[in-house]
C-alpha cells in the first residue's frame, strides 16, 4: 500500500534537503544511552560486534546503519533509545570493519551483504530470550534488510515480525548518478575519505591479494570496480549494483515492511520510489514525505524523539 499523506511536516529551514540531512550529524546528541558490546565470532574466522541496550524485555529491535556508519551514529542511538523507552531491548549491528577496528578478512560489508544479517538473526533467535524481532535499517542498512526479506520470502523465520526502513537506495545505479552531481560532492568526498583509509589498511593486511596504485579512488565506480566487486564475487561494479539493488527483491517480501523515502532525498534517483510495486503489495507500505532529506526527518517531540523514531514506534505498535 501507499501511505499518503505522510505525517512528516517540517517547518522553516528543515524543509531543505541538505539542512535536514546534515543537521543531526552536526547538532544532535544522544547521551542517555549506553551500550554493552558482545562480539559474535563467525564461521569464516571473522567477527561482528553487536552493541546491546537492554531493559529486560522479551521483544527485540535490531538496528542497522548506513554506509560508513556504526552503532555510534546518532540515528542508531536515537532509535535504540526510543524502543528502550517503550520496553523493548535494542541491539545495534556493526557491519564488518565498522565497529572501530578492522575486520580480519579481505571481504568487508557492502550494499547487499545480507549473509551476515542472516547469521546474526539466527544468532539472536538461538539466544531463546525473545519472542519477536523487528528489523530497522537506514540507507545501506535498509537496503540490506529489504534484500534479505526478499531472498527469504516464504522462508522468513517466524521470529522476524516486521521491518522498518528509511532513506533506502533501492536502485543503486541511480544513486551513483545522483552522487556525481555537484551539490552532492561534499557527501561523496566524506564517504570516500574513510573508505580509502580502510582500503589502505586492507592492502597492508593482504598485500598479495590487493594492490593499490597509490592513487585515492575518487568515485564509487572506481571503488566498487577495484575492491567491492572483485572481492565480493561480482563481475564488475555494474553487476554488483544491479545484483544488490533491493527493488528486485521487494515483490517477494512476506513480512509487514515500511519503506520511508523522502521525495527530496538528495541521494535517491526516481527508481528508488517503487510506487508500482507497493501499490498492490500485501506487505510493503511505501511512504514518501515531501521533505526529510537523507536519514534526516528532524522533528523533536516533547520526549526528544525524531519523527523517524516516532514513525517506527507507530508501525510496530
Amino acid at each position: 500500500p501507499i501511505v499518503s499523506p505522510s505525517t512528516y511536516n517540517p517547518t522553516g529551514i528543515f524543509k531543505g534537503k541538505h539542512v535536514n540531512t546534515i543537521f543531526p550529524t552536526l547538532f544532535r546528541r544522544v547521551t542517555d544511552l549506553s551500550y554493552d558490546r558482545k562480539r559474535v565470532e563467525l564461521d569464516d574466522g571473522d567477527f561482528i560486534d553487536l552493541d546491546w541496550s537492554k531493559v529486560d524485555s522479551d521483544q527485540l529491535v535490531l538496528v542497522l546503519h548506513g554506509l560508513e556508519g556504526s552503532s555510534d551514529s546518532v540515528y542508531m542511538k536515537g532509535m535504540n533509545r526510543a524502543f528502550n523507552r517503550v520496553g523493548w531491548d535494542g541491539v545495534a549491528m556493526n557491519f564488518r570493519g565498522c565497529s572501530g577496528e578492522p575486520n580480519r578478512k579481505l571481504k568487508s560489508y557492502n550494499m547487499g551483504e545480507s549473509g551476515d544479517l542472516r547469521l546474526i538473526i539466527r544468532h539472536l533467535e538461538q539466544l531463546n530470550q525473545y519472542k519477536k524481532l523487528v528489523l530497522i535499517g537506514s540507507s545501506l542498512g535498509g537496503n540490506v534488510i529489504l534484500k534479505y526479506l526478499g531472498e527469504e520470502g516464504e522462508n522468513t523465520p517466524s521470529f522476524v515480525d516486521r521491518a522498518i526502513t528509511f532513506s533506502v537506495p533501492c536502485d543503486i545505479p541511480s544513486i551513483n548518478v545522483q552522487l556525481k552531481k555537484w551539490y552532492n560532492q561534499i557527501y561523496l568526498k566524506r564517504f570516500l575519505s574513510t573508505l580509502n583509509e580502510k582500503l589502505e589498511i586492507k592492502a597492508n593486511q593482504f598485500p598479495n591479494q590487493l594492490q593499490l596504485s597509490g592513487k585515492k579512488l575518487k568515485t564509487f565506480h572506481d571503488f566498487d570496480k577495484n575492491y567491492t566487486a572483485p572481492v565480493h564475487g561480482y563481475k564488475d561494479a555494474e553487476d554488483y549494483w544491479n545484483s544488490c539493488s533491493s527493488k528486485h527483491f521487494l515483490t517477494i517480501i512476506k513480512r509487514p515492511t515500511l519503506l520511508v523515502n523522502a521525495l527530496n532525498d538528495t541521494f535517491l534517483g526516481e527508481h528508488s520510489y517503487p510506487y508500482d510495486i507497493a501499490e498492490n503489495h500485501p506487505f510493503l507500505y511505501l511512504e514518501t514525505p515531501p521533505h526529510g532529506g537523507h536519514v534526516g526527518f528532524v522533528s523533536r517531540n516533547k520526549e526528544g524523539l525524531y519523527w523517524s523514531e516516532q514513525r517506527a514506534l507507530a508501525f510496530v505498535q
